[in-house]
């Protein structure tokens, strides 16, 4: 019976699992039944066909298929009975520690969608591409989502207290860059009440709620209120703080708008690649993107804007339909008030017990999470071992992610048997209260993970403590059992988001939530312990089952036809050296990804400065023999004073015709202090002494002039480079040997013809 019991469990376990993967993805059907007033993504789908065009190829910053795209844009607003007007500007935005200043002139579409008086709500999408895909999803859905919003809007016909318009950047991909020329423009700027943005950071997926203002309580209650089905947590806005990744609406919010952020995040590796298209794309996940902003929009017409102001809270849906939250103010002590209780429940069960009893309950949680970051880097590494790729789960990750649950199942079975029932329920609740006051003390946004299920079993435990069988009775039993089901609920369901953010080469995002909703299943198992062989038995299938697993994920292929690797190749040149071809992952550790076997094969070998001083990082090199030479760009110093320790510089850098960005490097040794361009101008942060990469991604960024103030009047190098997206015609050759298994990403193929300048 007790190895019944501990199978059961294990069941009711994978079952909140399975419960948890399938409410990360909306499953609605019935686009085509919306009516006028509604959003329907049947609708959406269509305008998105008419907008990306039959051949869906992609439209960066300054390309002819940017401003196609752009007309196509504004007649679909047109159609709809809404006026555009475009704002072009050149703009340039630094920032991640002043290392990347990006510029470019860009092109943004700014439509009138209902009339007002007083500040507007802005529906924010961008129409942009990288150069290596068609940004179906990134962004031209949220694109679409702003069309069909606009069109239901115009539909509804509703008196809203203030203007709604649609701002449809371009350049975001090559830094916010028509965000930050909006802002810039002081008018433009003065018309902004509020921010809803739409994002993508994958193709399918529920539209998140990732991101809000600061003093987000109001802003909350409104999208409780407004949408059909809620997802979201404050602890997205915790973990996007260490992402890589910023969008339009970052801005926004360094300027102080009241902001809501929409995104979808789950498959990845479609992300910033030719796979982004409209077939990928999700129509479940549309109707979503699309129910959020219709549903928010509408509600934010009929609000004043001074009743949302409120301080922050801590929240977190729960299957889509409750969305528990308490001020920030009131998590700590909440957390401190729910520990206390839940001491209390466990003084009021005690039971006499030994000193090294005592110790084994008190450790048994900490014992249960490193035991599972262990099975993570185990399995991991076995995996790694066979495969001979430092990410074998990419392609086909079913069996790393059975391999990882077997493994922290037998782990929760290893250490049932450290202690008795009290000691554990006692010691579980108490080390999940516990990190609900160390969160809400130092990172109130995950607070809610630990406090909000640690409320509930303080109630049920504090009920069943004293009761005639205590916790081992089966009122008991069923309180330790609900208490248990909450924290499963929770934490499989941040399990599966964390798959789906980064996919299981990160493995303790899997380990570590599932350690948390596996501790307090504990208890139970030590209800009823197993015989010693029996509980040796079946922990061993376990873990057998899951080294089993993984050596058959290593076995796997790391990437397929479906989920290819990310390798762009490039052809390069610098001053008067022999060209090489590079090929890199864009997505992996700045290239040091070991490349397709057939690239292998044909020569590359692995180089640690593959860009010739530009500071770009690493990659796989192969001559390239017999091409045609590029005539390089150019660059002259205008000027060059000097005045005591500090000298400004004028650099005028000239490409060619076919230029798509120019790239400049400033190397540390400059001491840069003031940087200016174009009417554009920065100065570092006084702590910054690193390199700074200048891209310029608009085609009249071939004729560049800079002037620099540096702090260092000693000879100096820049290192300067002319960008072309895409391979030239000799290059088919050599993108034969990426084989199917591998596609471009990001910035995609392309050249990069380098030269330096020098300052006596």
């Amino acid at each position: 019976m007790a190895i019944l019991r501990a199978v059961t469990i294990a069941l009711v376990a994978l079952g909140v699992w399975f419960l948890s993967n399938y409410e990360t993805q909306p499953h609605w059907q019935n686009y085509a039944a919306k009516a006028a007033i509604d959003f329907s993504a049947t609708r959406a789908d269509a305008t998105l066909g008419r907008i990306l065009g039959p051949k869906e190829i992609p439209d960066p910053v300054s390309s002819d298929n940017n401003a196609a795209v752009r007309a196509r844009i504004q007649k679909e607003f047109a159609d709809i009975g809404v006026k555009t007007t475009t704002y072009k500007a050149f703009t340039c935005n630094a920032w991640r520690g002043f290392s990347f200043i990006a510029c470019a002139t860009v092109t943004d579409i700014i439509a009138e969608v209902v009339p007002g008086e007083g500040k507007a709500i802005v529906m924010l999408a961008h129409y942009d591409s990288v150069p290596a895909g068609p940004g179906a999803s990134d962004d031209k859905s949220g694109v679409v989502t702003v069309l069909e919003t606009a069109r239901a809007l115009k539909v509804r016909a509703a008196q809203s207290k203030h203007p709604v318009i649609a701002v449809i950047t371009d350049g975001e991909e090559a830094g916010l860059l028509g965000a930050n020329s909006f802002l810039q423009n002081p008018a433009l700027k003065a018309r902004v009440g509020v921010v809803v943005n739409v994002e993508a950071r994958g193709t399918r997926g529920q539209s998140l709620l990732f991101q809000t203002s600061p003093g987000d309580s109001k802003l909350i209650d409104l999208y409780a209120k407004s949408v059909p089905v809620m997802a979201t947590s404050s602890l997205y806005a915790e973990i996007y703080k260490f992402l890589p990744n910023d969008t339009d609406l970052t801005l926004f919010i360094k300027q102080g708008f009241p902001s809501f952020n929409f995104a979808f995040a789950d498959n990845v590796r479609y992300y910033h690649t030719p796979m982004d298209t409209r077939s990928n794309l999700s129509r479940s996940t549309l109707q979503m993107h699309g129910d959020n902003m219709l549903g928010v929009v509408s509600a934010l017409e009929q609000t004043d804007y001074a009743s949302l102001k409120g301080g922050n809270d801590v929240y977190i849906s729960v299957l889509g339909v409750m969305l528990p939250r308490i001020s920030e103010s009131l998590a700590l002590p909440f957390a401190i008030l729910v520990f206390l209780a839940i001491a209390g429940a466990a003084w009021l069960a005690r039971e006499p017990m030994t000193w090294g009893g005592t110790l084994r309950a008190a450790f048994m949680p900490l014992a249960l999470i490193v035991g599972c970051v262990l099975v993570g880097f185990i399995t991991a590494e076995i995996a790694k071992l066979i495969s001979g790729q430092p990410d074998p789960t990419y392609a086909y990750p079913i069996n790393m992610r059975i391999a990882l649950g077997f493994g922290v199942f037998a782990v929760t079975l290893l250490v049932s048997r450290m202690t008795t029932l009290r000691g554990a329920a006692s010691s579980a609740w108490l080390w999940m209260a516990g990190f609900g006051v160390v969160t809400a003390a130092f990172l109130p946004g995950i607070s809610p993970y630990f406090t909000f299920p640690s409320f509930i079993a303080a109630i049920l435990l504090l009920a069943t403590a004293r009761t005639k069988s205590g916790w081992s009775g089966t009122v008991g039993q069923a309180a330790l059992a609900v208490s248990a089901l909450g924290a499963l609920i929770v934490w499989e369901a941040l399990v599966c988001s964390g798959e789906t953010l980064m996919g299981l080469s990160l493995h303790e995002l899997f380990t570590v939530p599932a350690a948390f909703g596996l501790m307090t299943l504990v208890p139970l198992l030590a209800a009823r312990p197993m015989s010693r062989g029996g509980w040796g038995a079946v922990t061993a299938v376990f873990a057998v089952l899951s080294l089993g697993c993984a050596v058959t994920m290593g076995m796997q292929p790391a990437y397929s036809a479906v989920s290819p690797q990310r390798v762009n190749i490039l052809y390069f040149a610098k001053g008067q050296d022999k060209p090489y071809w590079i090929a890199a992952s864009a997505w992996k550790a700045k290239g040091t990804e070991p490349v397709p076997a057939p690239m292998q094969k044909a020569g590359f070998t692995y180089k640690e400065d593959a860009y010739g001083g530009l500071g770009m990082g690493s990659g796989y090199v192969a001559l390239a023999d017999d091409t045609p030479s590029f005539q390089m760009p150019s660059a002259t110093v205008m000027s060059d004073k000097k005045s005591g320790s500090t000298r400004t510089v004028r650099i005028a850098v000239h490409g060619s015709s076919d230029t798509s960005a120019m790239l400049f490097r400033i190397p540390k040794d400059a001491k840069l202090t003031d940087f200016a361009m174009r009417g554009q101008h920065y100065d570092p942060p006084q702590d910054w002494s690193g390199d700074t990469m200048l891209e310029c991604s608009s085609r009249d960024c071939r004729d560049l002039e800079v002037t620099l103030t540096l702090g260092s009047t000693a000879p100096l190098t820049f290192d300067f480079a002319e960008q072309r997206y895409g391979l030239p015609p000799f290059g088919d050759k050599i993108k034969t040997t990426r084989a199917n298994t591998a596609f471009a990403s990001q910035s995609g193929d392309g050249i990069i013809l380098a030269n330096e300048v020098k300052l006596p």
